[in-house]
């Protein structure tokens, strides 16, 4: 895919280099000149110099061909410019950064597909660490209604030794929850898991479940009791 970004900051230089890694042509577009020179030198993408809200740098840098666009400046109202100028010349795929949430609604009616608060990703993170350090992930899903994450099975968990049927046919694994995959030691394949898989002592299971379910399920699967008290 032909990806254009706006901004050259730590976010922008990151996901180019992501993207680049995973065989997408990059464009990047940034007033600096110096990060520009390090888009191109050090990141091997191209680097535009200038305004990405700017019609002239837009098409120099193939807005007009581009299967997406990520909007990763440093103002909000910056991004919003740019998500609009992104829907006006037909892009199909339009993600954004947000640091503010007042301007969630406006970027999504100017067209935005995905809008990704950083700094609310940052703090989830911290705060699902602090509370589960057990749990190895938390991705939340349908703006946080839905969660998935990734945990191990104590040898002590109730869960230990038992089937996935088993497990989901307790009456204290909350109704809804779902295991959807299943990884025997560190070293193995994540794979779906079906209703005689047994839940080894030390395998790693995936699990979705609502997000106000969340901590019912965590203890339900023996990681609540073994947190260290705050």
């Amino acid at each position: 895919m032909y990806v254009l970004i706006g901004g050259a900051g730590l976010v922008g230089l990151s996901l180019a280099q992501q993207l680049v890694e995973l065989g997408h042509t990059i464009a990047i577009i940034d007033k600096d000149p110096a990060a520009c020179r390090y888009a191109r030198e050090q990141v091997g993408v191209m680097a535009f110099e200038g305004s990405a809200v700017t019609t002239q740098v837009l098409l120099e840098a193939g807005i007009r061909k581009a299967d997406a666009m990520a909007a990763v400046l440093r103002d909000d109202a910056l991004n919003l410019a740019m998500v609009t100028l992104a829907k006006h010349y037909g892009v199909t795929h339009i993600i954004t950064r947000i640091r503010q949430r007042d301007f969630k609604e406006p970027l999504r009616i100017a067209g935005a597909h995905h809008i990704i608060s950083t700094v609310d990703l940052a703090v989830n993170r911290m705060v699902n660490a602090i509370e589960y350090p057990e749990v190895e992930s938390i991705m939340h899903y349908e703006q946080g209604q839905v969660e998935v994450f990734k945990l191990g099975v104590p040898g002590e968990s109730d869960v230990a030794g038992r089937t996935v049927a088993q497990v989901i046919q307790d009456s204290r694994f909350p109704e809804g929850s779902l295991i959807i995959g299943y990884q025997s030691h560190p070293h193995a394949d994540l794979v779906i898991p079906n209703d005689n898989t047994v839940l080894e002592p030390g395998s790693t299971i995936l699990v979705v479940t609502k997000a106000d379910l969340l901590h019912q399920v965590i203890n339900f699967l023996g990681v609540g009791s073994k947190l260290a008290p705050l």
